[in-house]
């Protein structure tokens, strides 16, 4: 229990006021004082739940399934390997798991209920650091074309980060007020996450100073933000398609009314569709209207809202814009693309890329297929898969080209032991313990994942992994 919570008297009143019958204020409090339990998300864009669990078994981890998340797990680590922190695990490096909150992962398995997310143009709002994009981006098995938005430019450079350690292929980074793209990209998306920007009262649990600055004007203030931000959702939402909508808050002056004021607005063109038989258990957190209001004691997680909506009708935005200036993209020569190509299959068994490439200045970009109808909507911070940079003999490959293609590469892997990744991590070249033949570049990896690009030289792998990336003074050990 963390004493040190702190929970103004004024909040738990207003708690109080909107409380269910069948729960407590004095649980409630309880569960709020009490440590969240660790859990994590299976990157099945790199591995699958079963290697996982072979893992974890190996290392003695043990596993609890999240009812609402198939690759979703609390976990317990022997005490022993505590002191290291699993953001320095092999299996996290690799790109193998996402620490993730257990409610968090809600939103995400609420969009794709009963829906098939593959090949479909999906937006996630209000993106960093990515827990909800690489979750959605690994529903979408990597098709279709994500647009991840963040306004925070500071959070935007994790989010790039995360998703490249994930091997996220499908994607375009954007830094805009997410109320832009009603009237930018009206219609455009089959499917729409808007997990919003909220107080944060459901977050207690791993910052027991989440309420410190709590106020019923700033819990105001703050669902004026989420009504604009939920009205450009359903502008950007095509006609048949759902849009989910979450908070880690547990007001309902941030989730219920915000909700009423979408359905008020687009009264003749927007169903609910009800989570009550989301997952085993979800009756208990479910609203009258159909959402899920999870309050902390319940399934012993953070405080969340979720609900989801279809889009029966379109009702034209009142002041459509388009973008300025042009494209700075062209596409790459077909000459040039069958060179390109070969060198992959020849170097890594590689036959084909799905998506789009293209060329700016001496960058080479893979773009998603989807992206091509959308690329000029609005101006993107990233779109795609920096492959590489080209010269006179050819392109030279780029890091996120091995984290985000490397699996799909049949020959010239290396697999890294645990001393050769700290080398690697730490910056340093790999020494081998046999002279080599090989040349050019080789891909390098960490518990069967691809995490990098090294190239052959005779007595060693020359390290190609990007200075920022660099663990300069988080030195991993490992049991």
């Amino acid at each position: 229990m963390d004493a040190h919570t702190y929970i103004p008297a004024e909040f738990i009143a207003d708690v109080q006021s909107y409380i269910p019958q069948h729960l407590t204020i004095a649980d409630y409090i309880e569960s709020c004082q009490r440590p969240l339990r660790p859990a994590l998300r299976v990157n099945t864009l790199k591995t699958t739940v079963a290697e996982f669990q072979a893992y974890a078994d190996e290392h003695s981890w043990t596993l609890t399934p999240i009812p609402w998340c198939p690759d979703g797990f609390w976990f317990e680590r022997p005490l022993a390997q505590q002191t290291l922190s699993i953001g320095n695990t092999d299996i996290h490096l690799s790109g193998g798991i996402y620490i993730q909150e257990a409610s968090s992962m809600l939103p995400v398995f609420a969009l794709q209920h009963q829906t098939n997310l593959t090949d479909c143009c999906v937006l996630d709002m209000a993106a960093a650091p990515g827990s909800k994009t690489s979750q959605l981006a690994a529903a979408m098995d990597n098709s279709g074309f994500l647009i991840a938005n963040e306004l925070s430019s500071s959070r935007l450079k994790s989010l790039s980060a995360n998703m490249q350690r994930l091997g996220v292929a499908n994607t375009a980074l954007s830094h805009f007020d997410g109320a832009i793209f009603g009237s930018y990209m009206e219609q455009c998306f089959d499917h729409i996450l808007l997990d919003a920007p909220c107080s944060g009262e459901g977050t207690v649990r791993k910052d027991p100073n989440a309420l410190k600055n709590w106020s019923i004007e700033s819990n105001q203030h703050i669902a004026e933000v989420q009504k604009q931000l939920i009205e450009s959702a359903f502008y950007a939402l095509k006609t048949g398609g759902t849009l989910v909508y979450s908070t880690c808050t547990l007001t309902p002056l941030e989730n219920q009314q915000v909700c009423q004021h979408l359905l008020e607005m687009f009264a003749d063109h927007i169903d609910v569709l009800p989570l009550d038989t989301l997952f085993e258990g979800a009756e208990q957190v479910v609203t009258d209207e159909g959402y899920l209001h999870v309050w902390p004691q319940v399934h012993d997680t953070e405080g969340f809202f979720i609900a989801k909506f279809k889009k029966l009708g379109h009702t034209p935005h009142p002041n459509p814009q388009a973008k300025k200036g042009a494209f700075p993209f062209s596409d790459f020569s077909s000459k040039e693309s069958q060179a390109f190509m070969k060198t992959l299959t020849d170097q890594f068994g590689i036959s084909h890329l799905a998506g789009n490439l293209a060329i700016r200045d001496k960058e080479l970009w893979l773009f998603p297929e989807q992206s091509t109808d959308l690329k000029e909507k609005i101006k993107f911070s990233r779109l795609g898969i920096l492959i590489g940079q080209t010269h006179r003999t050819g392109v030279r490959l780029c890091h996120e080209f091995a984290t985000a293609l490397g699996h799909l590469a049949t020959k010239n892997h290396y697999e890294l032991s645990t001393l050769e990744a700290c080398d690697y991590f730490q910056g340093k070249d790999i020494k081998l313990p046999h002279p080599t033949s090989q040349q050019g570049e080789v891909l390098l990896t960490l518990c069967g994942n691809v995490i990098g690009l090294g190239k052959w030289q005779k007595n060693k792998i020359k390290n190609s992994l990007p200075r920022d990336l660099v663990r300069d003074n988080q030195l991993i050990t490992w049991e």
